[in-house]
């Protein structure tokens, strides 16, 4: 009850955050679901089926770290004065936070229920345009007994999982007896971007050693409708490829303030690189997953270009929107975040006499900073990525 009185009360920005979170979630349900009718109209191609479902999980967790990225911004979760007294402490807020998570991705499930089954005729409606395409071609395993049990249990995952993301996310963490709920900034470098770049060595290693030869029969089209006839080594070798880059996040983002620290830096040189370097630790783990989704959708495009015959899936380019757009998000939240940490630097910089168009161009020296490091090295991933694999 007190997460609805909440969700009542907030500022429209955070509502439209979470209604973002809501899509999502409506979106990686009606995938789940459209799976699960596509199992049940053909029941012999059980490969096929399980292709489908597993290519959920992606938009499952662009779901999740969305929710974690909006649960991160939300005012509601923040300790404030006064809730200590009224019982609110950071177990409770945490446990607040998960449940509204909940809520919301509750929310989007259910509306992704309501309408794949009004696009299966199961709501007494008949199906139209688009809908009614989807239908003829067996996609929504249209007149065919839907299994309500497990229908019921897999839209169920996508809530439970990110109120228990929220939850570990949001966790109080206890530091010599004392709680805190915040990440202490700190300008250390990560350590993550060594074993980051060895991941995705690793990844492109093996994908260019189990990749098909160019020209032979079989060749791989991964993201293009199916996952069917992808070789296990490619799909393992790109997945570490992007593990890397997430886990090398951090580092990279940390490496931006170094060279923008470098030489001889004046103030707002020495102003940016320093605030990229405190909040390497926030930003770069979002950044890295928008990098890694940005490179695979750049690889998917080249190989969909090298193999035009097999069309795009209609499910596949629902789930890759997703996912590109619960990234982006969530990389955007985490720039939100790291603003309001620094929120009273900022004040205090501006009481010293620092005018707010100086703060300005010392943000689009961040900007800057982190795509010229972070566009060239997706883009070589990507390109190493396909290169085994077009030519």
């Amino acid at each position: 009850m007190l997460a609805l009185r909440l969700a009542r009360g907030t500022h429209p920005l955070v509502l439209l955050r979470r209604l973002l979170v809501t899509a999502a979630a409506a979106g990686t349900g009606f995938l789940v679901l459209a799976a699960l009718g596509h199992a049940a109209a053909h029941p012999a191609t059980a490969g096929d089926s399980l292709a489908r479902l597993l290519w959920c999980a992606a938009p499952l967790a662009a779901t999740a770290q969305l929710a974690v990225s909006v649960a991160r911004t939300d005012p509601a979760a923040r300790l404030q004065r006064g809730m200590a007294a009224a019982g609110l402490g950071p177990f409770r807020l945490t446990l607040l936070a998960a449940t509204s998570t909940a809520l919301f991705c509750a929310l989007g499930v259910l509306l992704s229920l309501v309408v794949f089954l009004a696009l299966r005729s199961d709501l007494g409606t008949a199906a139209s345009g688009t809908g009614s395409r989807a239908i003829d071609s067996g996609l929504l395993g249209a007149g065919h007994r839907l299994p309500w049990i497990g229908a019921l249990m897999l839209i169920s995952v996508i809530p439970l999982t990110a109120a228990v993301a929220t939850a570990f996310s949001l966790r109080p963490r206890t530091e010599a007896g004392a709680i805190d709920t915040d990440t202490p900034s700190t300008t250390e470098a990560p350590s993550g971007l060594p074993w980051g770049v060895a991941l995705a060595a690793a990844g492109l290693a093996i994908e260019a050693y189990t990749s098909p030869a160019a020209g032979t029969a079989g060749g791989l089209l991964p993201l293009s409708g199916r996952l069917i006839g992808s070789p296990p080594g490619v799909l393992a070798g790109w997945a570490l490829a992007a593990i890397g880059l997430v886990l090398a996040g951090p580092g990279l983002v940390y490496l931006s303030g170094q060279l923008l620290c470098a030489g001889r830096p004046g103030a707002l040189r020495l102003l940016s690189g320093r605030v990229l370097q405190e909040e390497s630790h926030r930003l770069g783990r979002p950044l890295g997953v928008l990098c890694a989704v940005a490179s695979g959708v750049y690889a998917a495009g080249v190989l969909h270009q090298a193999a035009p015959s097999r069309p795009l899936g209609p499910f596949t380019a629902i789930g890759a929107a997703i996912v590109l757009a619960c990234v982006t998000v969530s990389a955007l939240s985490s720039a939100l975040e790291s603003r309001a940490a620094r929120a009273r630097s900022t004040a205090t910089l501006r009481r010293l006499g620092a005018s707010a168009f100086v703060l300005h161009r010392a943000t689009a020296l961040r900007a800057t900073a982190l795509v010229l490091v972070l566009g060239p090295l997706t883009w070589t991933v990507a390109e190493m990525a396909t290169l085994p694999l077009v030519h």
